[in-house]
């Protein structure tokens, strides 16, 4: 159980971050390359990339059992490679400079925990047997810890390429994922404050006022002291919100968003029903809005409750509309391809159109 103890001060200071942090991800997504959990909400990602890992893709599996060394499935991985900033970071060079920048002290301090906690030793429930295989010595574990120029810019290089390959090509599921949740999160906190953000994360968080206690996987108390709380949405984060092992450093909070399940994509006959003012309004409004009410939406468009209703699920039949339900009311958002459409449709771009996901989510928990 982790405990976050406010102060009224705290209360005043959290902080959602509007986009997913890349570092964090590419964190959070090498440890589930690592088990098989979440089968059904990152199986067509592990399914995507198992052809990296198994030797193609130009240098693939060698960028991720780099860095799986580094970030073992485990007891601790090093603060200095998710720097936090406040705000959160999202753009990746920022972020990958900031990491090259981490004090030799630091790095000398963090790379003695990581060998002391047993680096890649992994054995828990769903442990795949490539990650027992790649028990392996962190990568350039003691030039790293010297602050070596040439084995930091090596690191650098291991980030960037992970990235291109392993999550870049998924960022527009990530986003829209990640759009809805802050969307919804940012209603709650409008209506009811901090405490009814607070209990948005039930039921891997319970607010206890003044403490957060947070489902973890060791005991440990996390003292705020006025600086208030950074929350973190993630896409590969699973089940259980993470944090920073320095508690010195600034808090933050990394949480598990609800995930698109992906299909191949849908007929053109359910595209072909798309046309129309009224769907066209809608999808403009869903995607305007983050997330809205069925009833906001047939307000935006000047349409019945029965009729938004029933162009609603032809929206979501086709793909580029989805919802969920949050207690009394139903939330819809956009998904990759609704918001694709809209920008091509305004832009004229002729991309290939992104394969549609199915219109409905698997929960962080």
């Amino acid at each position: 159980m982790l405990r976050i103890h406010f102060t009224a001060q705290d209360l005043e200071y959290v902080r959602i971050a509007r986009s997913s942090d890349p570092l964090w991800e590419i964190v959070c997504s090498v440890c589930r390359l690592q088990t098989d959990e979440g089968r059904l909400a990152f199986g067509p990602w592990r399914r995507a990339v198992a052809p990296l890992l198994r030797g193609g893709g130009g240098g693939g599996r060698a960028v991720a059992v780099a860095l799986r060394s580094l970030m073992p499935c485990g007891p601790y991985i090093p603060d200095f490679l998710t720097p936090a900033v406040d705000g959160g970071i999202a753009d990746l060079r920022q972020g990958v400079d900031r990491v090259l920048a981490t004090p030799r002290s630091r790095l000398r301090r963090e790379f003695t925990l990581l060998a002391e906690s047993g680096a890649g030793a992994f054995e828990g429930p769903g442990a795949r047997p490539v990650a027992r295989a790649a028990r392996l010595r962190p990568f350039a574990a003691e030039r790293l810890a010297r602050g070596d120029a040439e084995a930091l810019r090596a690191l650098g290089g291991l980030l960037t390429a992970y990235d291109a390959k392993f999550v870049a090509p998924y960022r527009p599921w990530i986003d829209a994922a990640v759009a809805s949740d802050v969307a919804w999160r940012s209603r709650e906190l409008a209506a009811g404050g901090t405490r009814a953000l607070l209990e948005t994360f039930r039921p891997m968080a319970r607010w206890s006022p003044p403490v957060l206690e947070v489902t973890y996987p060791v005991d440990r108390d996390l003292h705020l002291a006025g600086r208030g709380l950074l929350l973190v949405p993630s896409y590969f984060c699973w089940r259980k919100p993470i944090t920073l092992f320095d508690g010195d450093l600034l808090p933050v909070l990394v949480y598990p968003v609800a995930k698109p399940v992906q299909l191949p994509a849908v007929s053109g006959a359910s595209l072909a029903r798309l046309l129309g003012p009224t769907r066209a309004a809608l999808l403009y409004e869903v995607a305007a809005r983050g997330c809205a009410t069925t009833s906001e939406l047939a307000l935006a468009v000047g349409c019945s409750l029965p009729n938004t209703c029933q162009q609603l699920a032809i929206l979501r039949e086709a793909g580029l509309a989805a919802c969920r339900k949050e207690g009394r009311c139903v939330l819809h958002h956009p998904t990759p391809l609704g918001r694709q459409l809209l920008e091509e449709s305004g832009a004229g771009s002729s991309e290939r159109p992104l394969p549609v996901p199915r219109p409905a989510t698997v929960s962080p928990w």
